[in-house]
């Protein structure tokens, strides 16, 4: 995959869109900072700092075999009956556990569906002795969740727009963070920014200056 360049109204988002577009996380790509950002100077419009993002993909043949084998094997020790499916066999890839009464896999706001991912990706780490980026999902939970919050992004949006008030959001995780600010990355009217920190962290959306 080549470097790919992306705008933003600062580096720290512009690499946050850069994880959302990827699908992957800071450690998994260089950044390149061509263009830091820049304010404007009475009144006019400030220039977004531009990032060169250049995404570290190992090669490994068979990697889906051993992510399967890892899952089934949580699975296995965890008590849980459930089908390993492979909803993307190129990198980044992705799989989905299908079954009946998934849902401690899943866990209060998608928490404990982090923690099976986040295991199985140190697991991959030592069998293939390098990152590979994956995501896991449990019965399309992901999958509703961002449809959920993209429909939000884009109703909070309008708010901010009609009111002419900034809105922020909840606290959320850093995903989750990332599908808000990617959703409205070209909206015209309004712009993202993340406050706070830790667990705290949260989205602010405010109208789009100039």
């Amino acid at each position: 995959m080549e470097g790919i360049e992306i705008t933003a109204a600062t580096v720290e988002e512009a690499i946050e869109k850069a994880e959302a577009q990827l699908g992957l996380s800071r450690d998994q790509f260089e950044v390149e900072v061509i263009r830091e950002e820049k304010s404007g100077i009475l009144g006019a419009k400030g220039k977004e700092a531009l990032i060169k993002v250049i995404p570290v993909i190992p090669t490994e043949k068979d990697a889906v075999k051993v992510v399967t084998e890892i899952l089934d094997t949580l699975l296995g020790l965890l008590d849980v009956t459930g089908k390993v499916e492979v909803l993307s066999d190129e990198i980044p890839l992705a799989l989905d556990i299908t079954g009946d009464d998934l849902g401690i896999l899943i866990g209060r706001r998608g928490q404990t569906l982090a923690s099976l991912e986040y295991v199985t990706k140190l697991i991959v780490v030592g069998r293939l002795k390098t990152w590979l980026p994956l995501t896991v999902d449990v019965a399309g939970y992901k999958k509703r969740r961002c449809d959920s919050l993209q429909r939000l992004a884009l109703y909070l949006a309008e708010q901010v727009k009609s009111r002419r008030r900034a809105i922020t959001m909840e606290p959320m995780p850093a995903d989750e963070r990332r599908i808000i600010h990617l959703t409205l990355a070209d909206n015209p009217d309004v712009t993202t920014q993340s406050i706070d920190e830790g667990e705290g962290r949260k989205v602010v959306i405010l109208l789009r200056q100039g």
